[in-house]
């Protein structure tokens, strides 16, 4: 199973990073893949530590991957990290192993401490839709034109339909880091 989570890395001189990132869960287990080059990598491999954030908050999620990542933060209480102060819940890991790989090494994680902040009361359309936006803008070097405004169009129905303020903020976001993209793909 992959969950679609915040990861918050700290660096040995005591910087911290905020990216969203699917996790891959199993058996309590978690594994981080990260793309090379990639701060999380450098810093999962640096302090051996990582946070594991759930969060509904989807501005977050855009917000990492629009240039938006000054968002409050608590000390961890068994590592030596940092979680999101608006998260749902948060788990601390600690690197157990890692499979090398060019593109996408495994980091595999335990879990060393878990704690629930408050309930999760499910997604509405448009979280998922800001969700999937956001994981197209992270890919958007790697998919054509038409299949990103194909996934777009469809997208925006749920949006349209169950968008709140948060939501709309998002996805606005989102739409300006792609409407630059297709500029530059237009001028190609």
């Amino acid at each position: 199973m992959i969950q679609e989570t915040i990861i918050t890395t700290i660096s040995d001189s005591g910087t911290v990073h905020i990216a969203p990132m699917g996790v891959h869960v199993a058996d309590k287990q978690f594994v981080i893949l990260p793309f090379k080059p990639s701060t999380t990598l450098n810093n999962v491999l640096q302090t051996g530590t990582a946070v594991i954030n759930y969060c509904d908050d989807v501005r977050i999620f855009a917000g990492c991957l629009t240039g938006r990542r000054n968002w409050p933060l608590k000390p961890s209480e068994k590592i030596n990290g940092r979680y999101l102060a608006d998260t749902l819940a948060h788990a601390e890991l600690v690197l157990e192993t890692v499979e090398d790989d060019a593109v996408r090494p495994k980091l595999f994680c335990k879990a060393v401490h878990e704690v629930n902040h408050r309930p999760f009361q499910g997604f509405n359309r448009a979280q998922f839709a800001v969700l999937e936006a956001a994981i197209l803008v992270s890919r958007l070097g790697r998919l054509s034109w038409d299949k990103i405004q194909a996934e777009l169009d469809y997208l925006q129905i749920g949006l349209d339909k169950c968008a709140g303020e948060r939501e709309l903020e998002a996805w606005g976001w989102l739409m300006a880091v792609i409407e630059q993209h297709k500029q530059g793909v237009m001028k190609s």
